[in-house]
């Protein structure tokens, strides 16, 4: 079975109706199974996006990709840093 990927709203939604579910006595794995994923993916739902609103999870993933574009902006730096060290170096 192929993964599917949840957007943030969807998630959000889908935890808003385990809340119903689990209001009305359901226990945790019925809510899973009623919400097509497993226990393991609904605890790390609700670890990662328990009690935000749409609006805060999609500035989070932004924010996300904003890090990992500047970690990797960080890392290109460094090297070319360590490149021009090694180069220097070789010139005494």
């Amino acid at each position: 079975m192929p993964k599917k990927r949840h957007t943030a709203e969807e998630i959000i939604g889908k935890l808003r109706e385990a809340d119903v579910l689990l209001a009305q006595g359901r226990k945790v794995a019925d809510v899973a199974k009623a919400l097509s994923v497993t226990e393991v993916t609904y605890y790390r739902w609700r670890q990662e996006y328990g009690g935000m609103k749409v609006s805060q999870a999609k500035r989070l993933k932004e924010l996300e990709r904003e890090n990992d574009r500047l970690r990797k902006a960080v890392a290109d730096l460094t090297i070319d840093k360590l490149i021009l060290k090694e180069a220097a170096w070789g010139n005494f």
